[in-house]
């Protein structure tokens, strides 16, 4: 998808600070953290969100957790982490490319608030 700023920054048309790559999953640190570790683990091909999941594609989405899984013991998160995905703009999606925030570094409570 040609506007999408997760779709430019997977080609490397826009820089980002990687975690991870390989040939179809990306991970990069976020610019705005909410957490002392913050990854972003995105397909690089272009899947809107956790809604547009398939058949087809789900097996992208089991990679990405493999993916999820190394990048927090490379980044030593023995203590625990968080995954987030956000589906649909008033769950707080605020680009509509499937990602996942690895959060971790520091004690997370439920409900946020």
């Amino acid at each position: 998808m040609s506007d999408c700023i997760f779709c430019k920054i997977a080609a490397g048309e826009i820089p980002s600070r990687k975690a991870y790559e390989d040939e179809t999953v990306l991970a990069f640190y976020d610019l705005d953290p909410q957490a002392p570790t913050h990854v972003l683990v995105i397909p690089k091909a272009h899947i809107p969100s956790a809604a547009a999941i398939t058949t087809e594609n789900s097996a992208m989405v089991a990679h990405i957790f493999e993916v999820i899984a190394k990048v927090a013991d490379e980044l030593g998160l023995k203590e625990g982490f968080r995954v987030v995905s956000n589906c649909g703009v008033s769950a707080g999606q605020s680009v509509p490319h499937l990602h996942f925030h690895l959060l971790g570094g520091r004690d997370f409570t439920w409900p946020p608030g």
